[in-house]
């Protein structure tokens, strides 16, 4: 990869693996080494596992050693409530493969995010719908009945309403509760549009709170908590920059594909070298000058992040799928009978 290209690259925020992958590779058949993945679809829903095995493969792809999984269904932005449920049960089986829950599981489930911003609240709201039984199974296991494992749950908030770190926070709880595993889960932000609230990502190599919209926080790793973290995710914002520079690259793009004829001559419409910034080259368009597009809410110390209107209900609908699938996962009893008969 070129300095030019690494440039333009560095426009783009993206916490999913899948995608720092295509901007490596677009093309399926080429190889990044210490990269290994694979794909299919099931009932119109695509699934790839990415795993990145080496010092190297990690920082080509600025993702954290481990193991990912993406599952993507565009669909459930049209509240189509049979998809709903068939993502659900692939989420349900799919962490349970990354996390293999067995009956001495005593997992903490953790909603990060700010509960009163819609689109950071994703973790608090599948928080709210968990079964959780971890008191139940400490003081009357007989009324709880055979089949549910150890599950607590707690949505911490973020450092600006706490005024704390929201490591911190986990941490504390950790070495109170002690469970054997935390699964967190938060919002993310994605780099294509067609992802935002489609999209979930499960990785086995924990999560940084807050850096999906640029924030550097303490994170919620094995190394840092003692316990396996497993983190699962949803896009749902954009970061501006990010959009901007898809759309020129779009732009960019299309105007070369065209046919070099005196209607269509790029001098004569939208020319790239216009669009082209001068620093970019390449006809990438460049970040300094998209942040001053952008200014005063993109540039040093900004973020400037973009969510659908309807963000309410997607983040309503995709929360339900999450909780579904974290019940059915982690309880044996509520996979044999229906997991929504299980939602609150």
């Amino acid at each position: 990869m070129s300095d030019k290209e690494r440039q333009f690259q560095s426009n783009i925020r993206t916490d999913l693996a899948i995608e720092a992958k295509e901007m490596i590779a677009p093309q399926q058949e080429k190889d990044i080494p210490g990269v290994e993945s694979s794909s299919y679809e099931e009932e119109g829903v695509s699934i790839d596992h990415i795993s990145i095995t080496t010092p190297q493969a990690e920082r080509a792809m600025n993702k954290t050693m481990g193991n990912y999984v993406n599952i993507e269904a565009p669909g459930l932005r049209e509240k189509n409530t049979d998809l709903q449920d068939e993502v659900s049960n692939i989420v349900a089986r799919e962490l349970q493969k990354i996390a293999k829950f067995d009956d001495n599981t005593e997992l903490l489930v953790v909603g990060l995010g700010n509960w009163n911003v819609t689109p950071d609240a994703i973790g608090p709201k599948v928080v709210e719908d968990l079964v959780i039984t971890r008191h139940l199974k400490r003081l009357v296991p007989e009324k709880l009945g055979p089949g549910f494992r150890s599950m607590a749950g707690v949505a911490p908030g973020v450092m600006g309403i706490t005024g704390v770190e929201t490591g911190e926070i986990i941490k504390g709880i950790v070495e109170q509760v002690k469970p054997n595993m935390i699964l967190a889960i938060d919002a993310l932000a994605a780099r294509n549009l067609e992802r935002l609230n489609t999209t979930v990502q499960i990785a086995d190599n924990g999560i940084h709170p807050g850096s999906g919209v640029g924030n550097k926080r303490m994170g919620i790793t094995e190394d840092s908590m003692g316990v396996p973290v497993v983190a699962m995710g949803i896009p749902t914002v954009l970061d501006a920059t990010t959009l901007v520079s898809n759309t020129m690259e779009l732009v960019n793009n299309n105007a070369q594909n065209q046919p070099q004829s005196p209607q269509n001559n790029p001098s004569r419409g939208v020319d790239p070298s216009q669009i082209n910034t001068g620093q970019g080259g390449l006809g990438k368009p460049n970040k300094q000058v998209i942040n001053q597009a952008l200014s005063p809410f993109s540039g040093e110390g900004q973020t400037l992040m973009v969510t659908p209107k309807e963000v309410d209900r997607f983040v309503d609908d995709i929360s339900e799928v999450l909780a579904g699938g974290i019940n059915v996962a982690v309880h044996p009893r509520v996979a044999e009978e229906s997991a929504g008969k299980y939602l609150q």
